[in-house]
């Protein structure tokens, strides 16, 4: 005699699809779960770094410290003048804690003070940014469609923004690498945003000629 399984072979497979679901369902439930957790912890890191708890400042300092260096890195080029602007930062976020108000994230405003201390830092050394004729801001229109060729990767778009002029290098930093737009390029960088946007535009256009030298092999 034979025993029929495949009513039990259909009844196992319900059962384990209903329990995959459970799973993913519970996967699911974790994740959003996590991250409330996550905002709360942050949350009160924040708080107690405004009361002046000193072990919290210390605790939101390593989170932070390592990209924020990166970024003034990438402005500054020196790992000593960018240690400098980062540190000089988080003493200026430690100071204006009590103005975060959490519209955006404690990176994203951190981030934002480390930019603006490189600035200083490049305007100190009598660097001029902007130097355009604000009759001919007018006339440049915002180039949407930009792109590059395939073959050019991000370190090739790197090198070749550093050697662009100094007025153009960083509004296309500030653009295109930090994603920042023209009113807060403005803001940065004391200009208007009609001149944020035509140092973008035209910091593209000579950005594409370096990378068009490295495609034809006449760049390095």
């Amino acid at each position: 005699m034979q025993t029929n399984f495949s009513g039990f072979k259909k009844e196992k497979t319900y059962f384990q699809l209903q329990n995959n679901r459970s799973l993913q369902h519970c996967k699911n439930s974790f994740v959003f779960k996590v991250q409330p957790i996550k905002e709360m912890i942050q949350h009160q890191l924040i708080e107690a770094c405004k009361n002046k708890d000193r072990r919290a400042q210390l605790k939101l300092y390593n989170q932070y410290c390592q990209g924020m260096h990166y970024v003034a890195l990438r402005f500054l080029k020196d790992p000593y003048e960018a240690e400098d602007a980062m540190q000089e930062a988080f003493i200026k976020a430690f100071a204006k804690l009590q103005q975060f108000t959490g519209e955006v994230t404690f990176g994203a405003w951190l981030k934002r003070i480390v930019i603006n201390k490189c600035i200083d830092k490049l305007k100190a050394k009598k660097l001029e940014l902007v130097a355009i004729n604000e009759q001919v801001l007018s006339t440049a229109e915002e180039d949407d469609n930009w792109q590059v060729d395939d073959g050019i990767g991000m370190e090739e778009i790197k090198q070749s923004m550093e050697k662009l002029p100094e007025k153009y290098k960083y509004p296309l930093m500030l653009f295109l690498m930090e994603g920042y737009d023209h009113e807060e390029i403005s803001e940065i960088l004391n200009i208007r945003p009609v001149a944020s946007r035509t140092l973008v535009h035209r910091g593209k256009k000579k950005l594409q000629e370096e990378l068009k030298t490295i495609k034809n092999g006449t760049g390095y």
